[in-house]
């Protein structure tokens, strides 16, 4: 995966307050920001489709996961694809939706957007201290992610930066901050012009 290639590459740097046009939604970062209940939330508040890429993964990847391995790039790559594969979908169908998915560092999100994407998709970038992080994680159940994965994924994650579409909330907030800030800053492709 070439981190340096992409629809991001050329695109013009952004102020962190533009308003996005999406049909697709990524709600992205380290496992235990509450990706899955913000994009829940969001799904909800917006009337749009939700998919949690962690159902998405292939059985040998949960396995992994679950034995506290961290995931190596060939592991993620046919996730990544089937991941792309449900956003071009929802957008050839004109279906607005909700994806969660870490997508940790630029190469990923790229994989994500593909080349025919990039007007279609915005992230939103969950972000917190690493405590508030490691609290959250403990004290969920049923997730197949260990705390002990948690540093492997900060040292892994490339926070977005202003050439890519994307949205910062800091998970400190709560989650109906969280999601009123997301829908001022996103309207659907049909209701605005691409930014």
């Amino acid at each position: 995966m070439n981190v340096g290639s992409g629809p991001f590459v050329g695109t013009r740097l952004r102020t962190g307050m533009e308003r996005f046009s999406a049909n697709a939604i990524v709600v992205m970062g380290v496992s235990g920001s509450g990706k899955s209940t913000v994009g829940k939330a969001l799904a909800h508040k917006l009337g749009w489709k939700f998919q949690d890429g962690d159902d998405l993964h292939p059985e040998q990847n949960v396995l992994k996961l679950s034995k506290g391995q961290s995931l190596t790039d060939e592991d993620r790559e046919p996730w990544l694809k089937i991941l792309h594969k449900v956003l071009r979908e929802w957008t050839e169908h004109h279906v607005d939706g909700v994806l969660v998915c870490s997508a940790l560092r630029r190469c990923y999100r790229t994989a994500l957007v593909g080349p025919d994407l990039s007007d279609s998709v915005v992230f939103v970038y969950l972000t917190g201290s690493r405590d508030l992080i490691a609290e959250r994680m403990r004290s969920r159940s049923g997730h197949f992610m260990p705390v002990s994965l948690l540093d492997s994924q900060l040292r892994t994650l490339e926070p977005p930066d202003s050439t890519e579409r994307v949205i910062t909330c800091d998970v400190a907030g709560s989650v109906e901050e969280i999601v009123e800030m997301i829908v001022k800053r996103v309207a659907p492709r049909r209701n605005m012009h691409t930014v």
